[in-house]
């Protein structure tokens, strides 16, 4: 008996000895997902995530493989960059819009993966890229068949190939006789004639005033959704008429209102990498979301917070600025859902922004999945991975381990070698303070609150710290509030003095092995760079 005591007592003293140890987090709630449009997504480049045939490039089955892995982090919804046809890794060149990259694998795959996140209630939506084909697509390539031939001498045309007068797809593109002042557009190679290319001179810009090429791009989206596809994210939509905001909100009304109209609960985002000003007029289209770029990247408001570059970057301008956001979208659009994310595959990896520094990572982190709306976390963002510099760099392969090479990809061509300061997938999985853990604990946190993201803020003015945001937020007859310590030094808050109600720990998301706590007198303790959830 004495000996089972001192053993006992030996695991007690073990854990107390701690600051912190796995069995002191007490504070696991029941889960309140919700069917909705309110979600949060991992965005998956499928040629640098698993590679199931070892060709070296990822694909759908490889995907699915690892759909555990994304379920059990707790995302609900999926975004796949482009998996159709075409000439690059990248697949922004759209060759075929119904079928699937033959590196990615089959529609059978496809459909096979589909029903595997339908079982697990996870939500896709794929990159649908309405700017731009490529050259190889079949339309551009009749079209500069005909483009020579400009008239005939019948009223129907029968020639083969058609003229360019009764050849619809001639006008699916923006095809110029002469080059113009502005713009950028490169030969046809076909006997005269310029057309418009705004990012590469393999990607030809679709003309989408054209009655005909929008039925075609409206029996596109059907497909995907008769598929099972919850939605589509939206490429440069700021580039479908470059520096006409007015023109590219009705495309993009157009677009939401055919989607709704087939399914209303189809999910759009739009990409539109603007100001917020700028972007937030977007909101008038009815679309759903809008990413978020404000507070994303290397001086977006969450990294200049974490990192406290001045006065303007103070955690109550922080608070403001999340309220600014959601009153704002909210006017422009009642059923506006924000997108935060931090990074995609167009920017640097979050490791750089804070030279390794893991707990900045952490709350980085923390923050964008406290926002309200529909968050977006990149793969490998979740391991802290690092990428910058040229495209490929940002894309690099997922690192599942370092020993066990099964489903490793080679990555993009091109790529320049990544060194990555933190552990792999199966490492950090076993380390309860790994950055992946620290995510998943966010995730789990914002699937336990729907008030995080559909609630209404209410910042909290009776906290004077400066380096204290305190956020209310209330979605029905429910509120949490919010409080960040965005410095490097343990911070107390008495809530009895600070307007703050809530008297119980909901959750906390600590960077490090020290626990939020309260005392008895009502003052909460809350360690460096952390994230206190209390009701």
């Amino acid at each position: 008996m004495k000996k089972t005591f001192s053993i006992v007592s030996l695991i007690l003293v073990s854990c107390l000895a701690l600051t912190s140890c796995e069995k002191s987090y007490r504070y696991e709630q029941k889960l309140k997902v919700m069917d909705d449009n309110y979600r949060t997504y991992y965005e998956v480049f499928v040629y640098s995530f698993y590679d199931s045939n070892e060709d070296g490039v990822g694909d759908i089955k490889g995907l699915a493989s690892k759909l555990d892995y994304i379920e059990n982090m707790g995302f609900n919804g999926i975004w796949l960059m482009p998996i159709m046809p075409s000439t690059t890794y990248h697949k922004y060149d759209v060759v075929d819009y119904y079928n699937i990259d033959e590196q990615y694998g089959s529609m059978e795959d496809f459909k096979a993966f589909m029903a595997e996140c339908d079982k697990r209630k996870i939500k896709v939506i794929i990159d649908l890229v309405l700017n731009h084909t490529s050259t190889k697509n079949e339309w551009f390539q009749l079209a500069i068949k005909s483009l020579p031939i400009e008239d005939c001498k019948n009223e129907i045309c029968i020639s083969d190939p058609l003229c360019s007068k009764h050849n619809k797809y001639c006008s699916y593109y923006n095809f110029a006789k002469e080059k113009p002042a502005g713009g950028k557009y490169y030969p046809t190679g076909t006997g005269g004639g310029y057309y418009e290319a705004m990012f590469w001179d393999q990607m030809p810009d679709l003309n989408l005033a054209n009655l005909e090429l929008r039925k075609d791009i409206e029996d596109i989206m059907k497909f995907w959704l008769d598929m099972g596809v919850g939605g589509f994210r939206l490429d440069a939509a700021k580039e479908f008429y470059s520096g006409n905001t007015t023109k590219n909100v009705e495309v993009l009304k157009w677009v939401t209102d055919y989607c709704k109209g087939y399914d209303e609960n189809t999910y759009i985002v739009a990409e539109v990498w603007e100001n917020f000003a700028t972007m937030s007029e977007y909101y008038e289209s009815g679309v759903d979301s809008l990413f978020n770029f404000s507070h994303s990247q290397v001086k977006g408001k969450i990294a200049t917070t974490v990192n406290l570059k001045g006065e303007a970057d103070s955690a109550l301008q922080y608070g403001k600025s999340l309220i600014n956001i959601n009153k704002t979208i909210k006017e422009k659009n009642p059923n506006g859902i924000d997108a935060p994310f931090f990074t995609n595959h167009d920017t640097a990896r979050a490791a750089g922004y804070f030279a390794g520094d893991e707990k900045k990572i952490k709350l980085a982190w923390g923050m964008n999945l406290m926002m309200n709306g529909s968050a977006f976390v990149y793969y490998g963002e979740e391991l802290g991975m690092s990428g910058s510099g040229i495209d490929e760099n940002k894309r690099v392969p997922m690192v599942w381990s370092d020993t066990n090479k099964i489903g490793m990809t080679f990555g993009p061509p091109s790529m320049e070698k990544q060194q990555h300061k933190f552990s792999p997938v199966d490492l950090q999985l076993k380390d309860e303070n790994s950055i992946l853990n620290y995510v998943k604990r966010a995730v789990r946190i914002r699937n336990e609150n729907p008030e995080i993201a559909r609630g209404e803020l209410k910042y909290i003015s009776g906290v004077t710290d400066i380096d204290i945001c305190a956020i209310e937020k209330t979605y029905g007859n429910s509120s949490i509030v919010l409080l960040y310590n965005i410095s490097d030094e343990t911070k107390s808050v008495n809530l009895l003095k600070s307007d703050i109600y809530a008297t119980k720990i909901r959750g906390y998301l600590s960077t490090s092995k020290q626990d939020v706590v309260i005392q008895n007198k009502g003052t909460v303790t809350i360690p460096p760079y952390s994230i206190a959830i209390l009701k």
